[in-house]
């Protein structure tokens, strides 16, 4: 991973407090937490944390039920000092509570969320230069276009959907990628703010496992109720998503319960489930809107391109995969046992297995109208 050798120095109070993860903010805090007597114990359970547990609890909120990350707005104003402490140790004690729930996925997906809202303020930040050199090894703005070099910029697209992010698509010249604008909906200082995205996810996904792997019983068994919360929340989020389809959904192989409710976790489909779950959707009958549904807790979801993917998979008529294609690209997780129907050794493909279970269901209706008849007839 390209990184700058150095980093720039950072002691803007509350540009620090506006991104509590950058590597400088580090110190600063400390210094916040040894001024007011800030502990462990404090920002459990202390009466001056509250607010900031609050804060918390939203950003946490935020990065399972919203579409646009955790909310900019923050609880205090941050140009105060007791603002920026509300706003810095609020992230502190989000990141306890994912940690704390020893599931990557969550934590994924809450550093998802707190990328987004990063990206959101960088884009308008007078401070976007100084941030930009803390994450990536080569970067200029000349005259309001920014360049980046070629070795960040190919490691950071490849998590970025779109045409614009493909390199037969851009201006390399001499190992820089330039930036140029788009008019004003992606301008130069958009574009490296949604690389920086990238970067900045990938650092506080890895600070926050870092921290659950540190993690004693004690401190689990005191973070359990925040990890409820938002466990919980997780799960009737997923449910929510996949009742989209209706009674439809009593139908559908392991395999597509597994590709929507992993897109409803926050997890990236590889390009395999992605084309597997829109040819699938189209085969049931399902709305281009309902599949593009399927994709908008994805990671890096943008309407447009997923609409225009979707639509393409409509108009050309792809038809899914079959078993064999899924397993090897990793997009099928039954195992034997797990399922009857997918057990036999006639089943090869989802559409089989869809066919056999309406089958059955009809099968077990017509027994049950039998039934109903005789024991009409008898009385």
């Amino acid at each position: 991973m390209p990184k700058p050798l150095t980093i720039p120095d950072l002691s803007d109070e509350v540009t620090l407090a506006r991104y509590p993860f950058l590597p400088q903010a580090k110190a600063w805090i400390a210094q916040m937490a040894s001024r007011h007597g800030i502990d462990l114990d404090e920002l459990l359970e202390g009466g001056m944390m509250e607010r900031a547990r609050i804060r918390a609890r939203s950003r946490l909120v935020d990065s399972v039920d919203s579409k646009d990350g955790v909310g900019i707005a923050s609880i205090g104003d941050i140009h105060t000092e007791e603002g920026r402490i509300l706003e810095a140790f609020s992230f502190y004690y989000a990141r306890l509570v994912v940690g704390a729930s020893e599931d990557e996925r969550l934590i994924s997906r809450w550093a998802q969320a707190e990328a987004e809202r990063a990206q959101q303020i960088l884009e308008n930040d007078p401070n976007l230069a100084t941030i930009a050199h803390v994450y990536l090894s080569e970067v200029e703005c000349v005259g309001g276009v920014w360049k980046i070099g070629l070795a960040d910029f190919t490691e950071l697209c490849t998590g970025i959907t779109g045409s614009r992010w493909r390199l037969p698509n851009c201006d390399i010249s001499r190992g820089w990628v330039t930036l140029y604008d788009e008019g004003d909906k992606y301008p130069s200082k958009r574009k490296v703010a949604r690389l920086l995205r990238e970067r900045m996810k990938q650092e506080i996904k890895n600070d926050a496992v870092a921290k659950m792997e540190k993690m004693d019983s004690s401190l689990l068994i005191r973070l359990s109720e925040p990890v409820g919360m938002i466990r919980g929340l997780v799960a009737s989020k997923t449910a929510e998503t996949i009742a989209l389809i209706g009674a439809g959904e009593d139908f559908w192989p392991p395999c597509m319960t597994k590709a929507v409710s992993e897109l409803a976790e926050g997890v990236n489909l590889n390009h395999f489930g992605r084309v597997f779950l829109g040819s699938m959707s189209r085969c049931l009958g399902l709305p281009i809107e309902t599949t593009v549904d399927f994709f908008r807790t994805a990671p890096d979801f943008d309407e447009g391109t997923t609409t225009y993917q979707v639509s393409h998979l409509y108009d050309r008529e792809y038809t899914p995969s079959g078993c064999s294609k899924l397993k090897i690209n990793h997009n099928c997780g039954v195992k034997p046992g797990d399922d009857r129907l997918c057990d036999q050794s006639w089943m090869d493909h989802p559409l089989k297995y869809i066919r056999a279970k309406q089958r059955r269901r009809k099968q077990q209706q017509d027994v049950e109208a039998k039934l109903g008849v005789t024991k009409t007839g008898d009385a």
